[in-house]
Formats: structure tokens, C-alpha cells, sequence
């Protein structure tokens, strides 16, 4: 049995256009399956719960939204040891970006999540809270904040929208970031904590993050101007930022932030720091394309 849990409003309606393609596929085949779906978050976490709880030797779990929804079935299936996959139908998919499956083929990813056996992979673990993809502080975090109070414009856009209100009025902080071997004591623009290698729909700020080797790598961007930061910003979609002078990037287990900020993790509103988080080795089992 596999439970296909959609989120029905991802990527603005794609999470029940993506979802009814691959509950055909599925079916197709024969292949039994259950549909678990919500109308809010919490409704749909609950469901998933309900689910397992019922089917504790479920095959894996189909997940068709984005890192939103990753973040939601992390926390179930996880303490449950289910394999799970991620179908893209998300604004950002920077999970499965991780993973390198394809953003629009999907049936090689299926056909390897009802053939083949999935492989370990990490995750993080910040107070409690499981996360696939990146844990970050500072300006992103600002502008998720800002993001999540607009009405307009949609989609990707409204993330664009929120850059150019706060990039004027924003200003580093000061962070006490202790590490396994290190505290770093700086003023910095944005931190990322990274198990994997994007967020933010492509943007590659830990290029070199490998979800299989115990380790986060961790992005301290220092102070720059605005003009600087406006210059360098569109080298993070190729990764190339990680040359700029003012990028530190080093590798940790166990990762604490303090300052007066706010973090997120895979997109999601995490709380106020300070925050510890930890690589936790082969947490669960996904397939790696």
C-alpha cells in the first residue's frame, strides 16, 4: 500500500493537477494506493497521522506538493521510519532539486519509488523539527516574513516583491554561531544551515551540501553594501557566490544561533532564535535519483 498525499492548493491548484496524474499512474499498474489529502495543513498532517497509525508497514509515502508539504510529512514519517518522496508541484521543489529528480518527468521517479529499494539519506533535526532542506536566518528570513503578509503578487513573485520592499531598510546582525569545533562571533546578512543544496526555488547557497554525509554546510554571508549584495545575489542560482570574499562556508554536526531574528526551515516559519540543530545520519530513507 502507498498513501499519495496531496496538497490540493500547491503551487497554486499544480498539487491536484500533478496528483491526479500520478494517481493514474498508480493505478495503472495496479498498484494499490490511498489518497490523503486536507483542506488546511493541519487537517492534512492529521489524516497522514491517522494513516500510519493504521498502516504502520506502509510501502512509502507519495507526497505531491512542495517544501511545505515536505516539511508537514517529515514530521510523520520520520519517527515512523516510512520512505518517503517528494512528486514536485510546489513554487520552490529545492527538495527535490536535492534528490535530482526531474521538475516535470515524473516517471522515472515513480517508477524507482514502486521498484527499487530507497537509500538513506540525513536531515535535520532544529528543536524537535525535522527538515529536508535548509535551515536559514537573516535576510531571507526577513522577506519569508514579508512574503507571508502579501496578497498579491502570486506564485514566485510575491518572494521578488518582498526583496525589493526590505532590502532598503535592512541591516545585518550581530549572531553567536557555535559550531562542533568553533564559535563564530560576526555581524552577517544571512545565515544557512544546509542539508541540502537550494531553497528559494534554485538558489544553490550551499552548492556543495551532500544529504548523505552526516554533515550540514553552513553559509555565513558577512556585510556588504546594498549595491554589492544587489551585484552579487543572481550568482547564487549558478552557485558562484560561494567565491565572493564576503562568503564563509564551513561544515558542522551541531549548529547554534543566537541573535534577536528570526528562522525558517524548508520555507517554514521556525520561531525565534536562538535555535541548535543537528545532522542526524541516515535519518530516514528517500530515492536519489
Amino acid at each position: 500500500m502507498w498513501a499519495l498525499v496531496i496538497n490540493p492548493v500547491a503551487g497554486q491548484g499544480k498539487g491536484t493537477t500533478v496528483g491526479t496524474y500520478v494517481a493514474g499512474w498508480l493505478s495503472q499498474r495496479k498498484l494499490p494506493y490511498t489518497i490523503i489529502t486536507g483542506n488546511s495543513s493541519v487537517a492534512l498532517a492529521d489524516h497522514l497521522s491517522v494513516f500510519i497509525e493504521k498502516n504502520p508497514d506502509c510501502n512509502s509515502v507519495i507526497a505531491v506538493g512542495g517544501d511545505g508539504l515536505l516539511h508537514i510529512i517529515l514530521q510523520r514519517v520520520t519517527p515512523a521510519q516510512i520512505p518517503f518522496t517528494v512528486i514536485p508541484a510546489g513554487t520552490g521543489n529545492d527538495f527535490v532539486r536535492t534528490l535530482g529528480w526531474s521538475l516535470e518527468d515524473f516517471d522515472d521517479q515513480l517508477l524507482a519509488v514502486t521498484s527499487t529499494e530507497p537509500s538513506s539519506i540525513d536531515l535535520g533535526l532544529v528543536d524537535g523539527e525535522w527538515f529536508g532542506a535548509i535551515l536559514s536566518t537573516g535576510f531571507d528570513s526577513v522577506v519569508n516574513e514579508k512574503a507571508n503578509t502579501l496578497q498579491w503578487p502570486k506564485g514566485p513573485m510575491k518572494y521578488n516583491a518582498a526583496i525589493a520592499m526590505e532590502l532598503p531598510r535592512f541591516k545585518p546582525r550581530h549572531y553567536e554561531i557555535t559550531l562542533d569545533d568553533r564559535t563564530i562571533s560576526t555581524e552577517a546578512m544571512l545565515i544557512a544551515v544546509s542539508n541540502g543544496r537550494s531553497y528559494g526555488g534554485g538558489m544553490l547557497v550551499c552548492p556543495n551540501a551532500n544529504i548523505s554525509d552526516g554533515l550540514f554546510d553552513v553559509m555565513v554571508l558577512h556585510p556588504v553594501s546594498k549595491m554589492e549584495f544587489i551585484k552579487v545575489f543572481p550568482r547564487v542560482f549558478a552557485g558562484t557566490h560561494v567565491s565572493h570574499p564576503a562568503v564563509e562556508i564551513v561544515r558542522s554536526k551541531s549548529v547554534t544561533i543566537e541573535s534577536k531574528a528570526v528562522a525558517y526551515a524548508d520555507g517554514e516559519r521556525i520561531g525565534q532564535l536562538p535555535v541548535s540543530a543537528e545532522c542526524i545520519p541516515g535519518a530516514i530513507r528517500s530515492w536519489v535519483a
